[in-house]
């Protein structure tokens, strides 16, 4: 029987795959999380995160020139702090770490997007992303802190302020809060569907950030339900959310095609520390080849409908990128 129809026509070489392929990652699609702490000249690596550093705000500007000569048009910004009180206070302060980081990059660094990861877990004594009552975390409580934190980044000049805390109505006390002080023009990029997921780990250690008593599935959601993370963009989008996130990104895939789907805003997703360290652990093994399985996942990421893609593989993928 001849065969009129040959699917592997498109397959024979090179070129032509690339001429059909229908899914590119670019470095515009990359975000890079980046750790900020207290001190001078410290560039500390991360244990369970090799290649991922600490870095002091003198170290971090020169980490972001480099950031930005490679083609990455953005940075994630974390506060590690060990200035912690029950309320998170420092997370907020004028002078506080991640402040002190964005006045710097502002003044040293032209035409870099700068977000700021928005939370308190990092910063509390407990570890919690909320106000802590009677050992429950109140959301109600926790919205005022969460907004004016938020508030304290943007005065400090950050672009895009992304709540991580999953309270209800953050992005709303946010959106309420920036826009009664001026800053109408600031976008939100809200950890819309965030799962209580084991791939944070690595994450917990950079930040220094795991709960003290109990763990975060009374706000994070259940890894089992997807229907729900829909309800959760929905309403993030209602109370002002500009750009909505998944994460992780990885096991998350599917979840990423429905919010694409469902709602056509700009969605973000976060290929998180574990996802990261499971590859660079195989990696180190010589279990797989990191660039190859990096570059599938990242672009499985983008398959799915993300349209950026945070990850801490960014440095690497934008020299991959190009070289092709």
């Amino acid at each position: 029987m001849k065969l009129i129809k040959r699917p592997r026509r498109l397959r024979m070489n090179q070129n032509i795959r690339d001429m059909v392929r229908e899914t590119s990652l670019c470095v515009k699609d990359l975000i890079y999380p980046l750790f900020v702490v207290e001190g001078e000249k410290v560039k500390a690596e991360i244990r369970s995160m090799p290649g991922v550093y600490h870095f002091s705000v003198d170290l971090l500007i020169e980490e972001i020139k480099e950031v930005k000569d490679m083609g990455i048009p953005a940075i994630l910004l974390f506060g590690v702090t060990s200035q912690k009180d029950e309320f998170g206070s420092y997370a907020y302060k004028e002078d506080g770490i991640v402040q002190k980081a964005i006045k710097e990059i502002k003044d040293r660094i032209d035409d870099i997007v700068v977000i700021t990861d928005v939370c308190m877990c990092g910063y509390t004594s407990h570890g919690h992303c909320g106000i802590v009552e009677d050992g429950e975390i109140v959301n109600d409580k926790t919205l005022d802190y969460i907004a004016k934190i938020a508030l304290s980044h943007v005065e400090a000049g950050a672009d895009i302020v992304a709540p991580s805390d999953m309270m209800d109505g953050r992005v709303r006390a946010i959106r309420e809060l920036l826009d009664e002080k001026g800053y109408v023009n600031t976008p939100i990029m809200a950890y819309s569907a965030k799962y209580a997921s084991s791939f944070y780990g690595p994450f917990r250690e950079a930040a220094d950030s795991a709960p003290k008593f109990g763990d975060r599935r009374s706000y994070q959601m259940d890894y089992g339900n997807s229907d729900e993370a829909l309800r959760e963009i929905e309403l993030d989008i209602e109370e002002g959310a500009d750009i909505v996130m998944v994460k992780p990104a990885l096991s998350y895939l599917d979840i990423i095609r429905r919010v694409k789907d469902s709602f056509r805003v700009p969605v973000a997703a976060y290929s998180v520390s574990g996802e990261y360290s499971m590859i660079k652990a195989a990696a180190r093994m010589g279990w797989l080849d990191e660039k190859a399985v990096v570059m599938e996942v990242m672009t499985s990421i983008k398959r799915a409908g993300a349209d950026m893609i945070i990850t801490y593989f960014a440095k690497d993928v934008a020299k991959w990128l190009s070289t092709q």
